[in-house]
C-alpha cells in the first residue's frame, strides 16, 4: 500500500477511537428487531440480519446498517415486498432465473446462490439469474458462500442508481455494475475480488455526505468535466468509470447479463431508490458457481491458490509501498477484528438509528 492509499483509505479501515463499537450480535438484534417493525416475518428478517451485519464486519460501511433506513423507506413506500414468495420461473439442468416479487435483495440473493450452488453440485457449473429483486449489500457476500462450499463464485449485478453516462455521453444510462469474485484457497483463505466499475462505489458517496467528509478527486466530475469533491453536489454530476472507456465497457456487459438477459432493469428502467421509495426497482443480479471438483482434485486446488497468494506477498516492492496486498485480504482482516471487538458507528449514524427505532417503536441500539 502506498501513500496516496493510505491517504484515500475508507474510514472502515481507520481507527475508531472516537465511535463506539458496538458486536455484531448486538447489531443484528437491531437490523431484525427492525425489519420485523416493518412487516417481515421474524425468521426473514434474522437473515437479512445476518447478511447486513457481516457487510458491516467486512468494512463494507455503506452496504450494511447504514442501508436499514432505506430499505425501511421502501417498504413502507410500496416498492419493497417484506413478505415477498420467491420462484423460480425458469429451470434447467445449469441454469435457473429467480423472480424476487420485489422482495428484500439479500433474500432473493441467497436464494439464487444456494440454487446456483446446488445446480454446480450436479453438473460443474450453476447459474442462476434475478428479476424483480432490491439491493443485496455488497457484492463479495455471495461468491463466499460458494467459496465455502469449495467452488468459485462470480457476481454480477445492475446497480440501483444510474450516475455513469456512456463513454463521451452527458446521459447517466449506467450504474456501479460491481462484480465479485472468490476463489477459495487452504491457509490463506479464499482470495475475493470486489469493484465497482467505477472508481468508487455510490454509497461511499452517501457515507461521505452523511459524515461531512469530502470526496477525493477522482470519484466524480461535475457536467462541465472538473473535479467534483462534495458529495451533497452528487447528482450534479458523474461517476468516474475505472480505467476510462474500458470501465464503461465492462458496466455495460454486466448490465446485458444482469438485467437485459434476466428480464430486469437497465438503462433507462433503472429506479433510483434513494429518491424514490414507492416504484419497484426491477432489480436484476446474476450469480455463477463453478464446482472446483469438476475441473481438479479440490485439496491440490487449493493449495496451488495458497500458492499464488505466498508468490504474490512474496513480491519486491517499489519504493514508497508498504506490502502487496491481495483482494480481500484487508476485508478479512478487518472482519476478524470486528468480530472480536465489534463494529465501529460514528454518532451521526447512531442518530440516524436511534431515529429509526424511535419511528418503529422498538428498543434502540
Amino acid at each position: 500500500m502506498n501513500a496516496t492509499e493510505r491517504a484515500h483509505m475508507s474510514e472502515s479501515a481507520q481507527p475508531a477511537a472516537s465511535r463506539p463499537l458496538v458486536a455484531i450480535d448486538s447489531l443484528i438484534d437491531f437490523i431484525a428487531r427492525a425489519l420485523v417493525a416493518a412487516g417481515v416475518p421474524a425468521e426473514d428478517a434474522r437473515v437479512v440480519a445476518g447478511l447486513m451485519a457481516e457487510s458491516d464486519a467486512r468494512g463494507a460501511d455503506a452496504h450494511g446498517v447504514f442501508r436499514l433506513p432505506q430499505y425501511v423507506k421502501q417498504i413502507q413506500g410500496g416498492a419493497v415486498n417484506p413478505r415477498a414468495e420467491i420462484r423460480i420461473v425458469e429451470n434447467r439442468t445449469g441454469t435457473a432465473l429467480l423472480d424476487g416479487d420485489n422482495g428484500l435483495g439479500h433474500l432473493v440473493m441467497k436464494r439464487a446462490t444456494e440454487l446456483a450452488i446446488e445446480k454446480a453440485r450436479q453438473c460443474g457449473i450453476g447459474w442462476a439469474g434475478t428479476r424483480h429483486s432490491n439491493h443485496a449489500g455488497p457484492a463479495q457476500l455471495y461468491p463466499r458462500m460458494a467459496a465455502a462450499r469449495d467452488m468459485i463464485g462470480m457476481y454480477f449485478c445492475v446497480g440501483n442508481t444510474n450516475l455513469v453516462p456512456p463513454w463521451g455521453g452527458t446521459e447517466v444510462l449506467l450504474s456501479t455494475n460491481p462484480i465479485a469474485i472468490a476463489v477459495p484457497g487452504s491457509r490463506h483463505g479464499a482470495i475475493v475480488l470486489d469493484m465497482a466499475t467505477t472508481n468508487t462505489a455510490f454509497g461511499k458517496i452517501r457515507l461521505k455526505a452523511q459524515r461531512g467528509e469530502p470526496m477525493p478527486e477522482g470519484w466524480m466530475i461535475d457536467r462541465e468535466g472538473k473535479p467534483l469533491t462534495d458529495p451533497k453536489r452528487a447528482s450534479e454530476g458523474f461517476l468516474l468509470p475505472i480505467g476510462g472507456p474500458k470501465g464503461y465497457g465492462l458496466a455495460l456487459m454486466i448490465g446485458l447479463l444482469a438485467g437485459t438477459l434476466n428480464g430486469a432493469a437497465f438503462g433507462r428502467d433503472v429506479i433510483d431508490y434513494t429518491v424514490d421509495s414507492k416504484t419497484p426497482s426491477n432489480t436484476g443480479q446474476a450469480i455463477l458457481a463453478v464446482d472446483i471438483a469438476a475441473f481438479s482434485d479440490v485439496p491440490a486446488f487449493k493449495a496451488k491458490v495458497d500458492e499464488v497468494w505466498e508468490v504474490m506477498k512474496a513480491s519486491p516492492t517499489l519504493p514508497g509501498v508498504d506490502e502487496v496486498r491481495l483482494p480481500g485480504e484487508r476485508s478479512e482482516q478487518i472482519y476478524r477484528e470486528r468480530i472480536a471487538h465489534g463494529v465501529p458507528l460514528n454518532e451521526g449514524q447512531r442518530k440516524i438509528l436511534d431515529e429509526l427505532a424511535d419511528h418503529l417503536g422498538v428498543r434502540r441500539l
